[in-house]
């Protein structure tokens, strides 16, 4: 049986019985059917044909005839699987939309052809991106019409290399592919090996503090409070059961405002991004500079992704920077390192149909309101990761959640391994979603924190400091070993020029009490007068 928004493309040449296969899998399915035929009876063999195809379908199925594949999966029962049977149709209606067909034997295409054919690809990844949204599975039947002669003029040319970047843009993020020969079908297998992810991408600040430095680099509060010790141990004598997260799920679709199958929790929320491949995307646009974790998470299972990269000067992001064909969109608010806060207009622009777009709210409780975004349920293809980490001190817990429309949810939750997060991680998200009137009062002490150290920091000359939102300020100078010489006073700052779009001379300092930022920031004076003299 078929799962829910799983993508399928069934590739088979003439008479090879693709079309059988796919009518097998979409029967399969749990929900209704829709038939999609991309093409007409246009002669009297065509429409013997088209007849016998009907004629076997079951009576109950819904037959749609149209080449606008984005109209039909956008307004289909979002639980129904459809079949498009066939690509080549749908193609041949493209290619006449946009002008590629000639009666030329040699035509090369030339720059208004080039656009042409840039044209039906994304019009090909559009529709393929809403099929990744919908409830239901989408199978799509294509032939193999680039095997046997070789193709004569510049029309059949241009055709069967269209069909075959088209095929493999779609096999590229398909769930599965099947190859039928001789009425055999077999499952083509994924990639033998992920790529190299650049070592960068998995640098974090914990790795930059050496035993005997004052650590600024990593951005957690102390140690989660006393009575949360207490409720902790408590759990302890339940650890001979399975965790079972349905409370925590509750607890979460409660404080949000969703409903629990809206709610995955995770084993911190760095795990979320881990999840984000299982939704298939075409194109990611990742956000920087920003918490890498994401772009490697994607790059390691293979995904396009595209870097979209903020304004320097007030790390502002522009939504008509992300490419229109970006089916997925990572982002934080607050962002790391910047500290910035994207308006939810912002947002709002980059949410679309068929599109995902995920917020990366870790820092969202060092806000004086914590609402941020994972109550927006009006927002489409929204998803909401949220961290336990920073405020309360439990990056050694490792608990998160993310929110999202329930299919998406499920899509992501699918290939985890059973019962991903402890006991103990479920009961303290349980109970500190409770304790709104602490975490104020956490986030105001950091607020304060913060002011001091930017007072002091925009008092220095050659420092470039921006305000931020979250426990941590961004920071340049005109040194570029600033780090290194901090180090040797006793200083660990988290390196800036790990993060896409920052350099050396870029460094994030953690916010802490008025007595360690003093001396931190005499340690940079020393530093920077040091400069000055040689």
């Amino acid at each position: 049986m078929i799962g829910a928004a799983i993508r399928h493309l069934v590739l088979g040449g003439t008479r090879s019985g693709k079309s059988r296969h796919a009518e097998r899998l979409v029967a399969a399915s749990a929900g209704p059917v829709v038939y999609v035929a991309t093409g007409g009876a246009s002669d009297p063999e065509l429409a013997e044909r088209v007849a016998t195809h009907r004629d076997r379908r079951p009576a109950d199925w819904l037959t749609a005839e149209t080449t606008d594949l984005a109209d039909l999966l956008a307004s289909a029962p979002p639980a129904a699987a459809v079949l498009v049977d066939d690509l080549e149709g749908w193609l041949v209606a493209r290619m006449t939309a946009h002008d590629l067909w000639t009666d030329d034997e040699v035509a090369p295409l030339g720059a208004d052809g080039r656009a042409a054919v840039a044209a039906v690809l994304e019009d090909a990844a559009r529709w393929w991106q809403l099929a990744a949204s919908r409830l239901g599975p989408t199978v799509v039947v294509a032939g193999r019409p680039g095997e046997g002669v070789t193709p004569l003029g510049a029309a059949t040319r241009r055709y069967v290399d269209l069909h075959g970047e088209v095929t493999e843009l779609l096999s590229r993020t398909a769930d599965r592919v099947d190859l039928v020969v001789a009425g055999r079908a077999l499952p083509l297998p994924a990639p033998l090996a992920a790529p190299t992810v650049a070592a960068d991408l998995r640098e974090h600040g914990d790795t930059q503090v050496p035993d005997d430095c004052v650590d600024l680099a990593v951005n957690v509060l102390p140690g989660p409070p006393a009575w949360l010790h207490e409720h902790l141990a408590a759990t302890l004598d339940d650890l001979a059961a399975y965790p079972d997260d349905t409370a925590a799920r509750d607890a979460v679709a409660r404080h949000h405002g969703r409903t629990r199958d809206e709610v995955v929790v995770l084993d911190g929320a760095a795990e979320g991004f881990w999840l984000l491949p299982a939704l298939r995307p075409t194109l990611a646009a990742c956000v920087h500079p920003g918490f890498t974790e994401a772009e490697a998470a994607l790059r390691a299972r293979e995904v396009p992704v595209v870097r979209v990269q903020r304004d320097p000067r007030d790390w502002r992001l522009d939504p008509t920077a992300v490419p229109d064909a970006a089916d997925l969109v990572v982002l934080g608010r607050p962002d790391n390192p910047t500290g910035a806060v994207d308006h939810e207009s912002v947002i709002a622009q980059l949410c679309r149909p068929g599109r995902t777009v995920v917020v990366d709210e870790a820092f969202t409780d060092l806000l004086p309101d914590a609402t941020g975004l994972a109550g927006r349920r009006d927002l489409p293809g929204l998803v909401v990761l949220r961290s336990l980490t920073k405020v309360w001190g439990l990056a050694g817990l490792r608990v998160g959640y993310l929110v999202a429309p329930a299919a998406t949810a499920a899509r992501l939750a699918a290939d985890r391994q059973p019962w991903s997060v402890s006991t103990p991680a479920l009961a303290a998200l349980e109970h500190l979603l409770t304790r709104e009137p602490e975490r104020r009062r956490r986030a105001e002490g950091v607020a304060a924190d913060r002011a001091h150290l930017l007072g002091l920091l925009r008092d220095l000359p050659d420092v470039e400091v921006w305000d931020g939102a979250a426990n941590f300020l961004l920071l340049r100078t005109p040194l570029p070993d600033l780090r290194e010489r901090l180090l040797a006073a006793g200083f660990a700052v988290r390196r800036g020029d790990t993060f896409p779009g920052l350099d050396a001379s870029y460094v994030r300092v953690a916010v802490r009490p008025p007595e360690v930022s003093d001396a931190f920031v005499v340690a940079l004076r020393h530093n920077l007068d040091r400069q000055v003299l040689t």
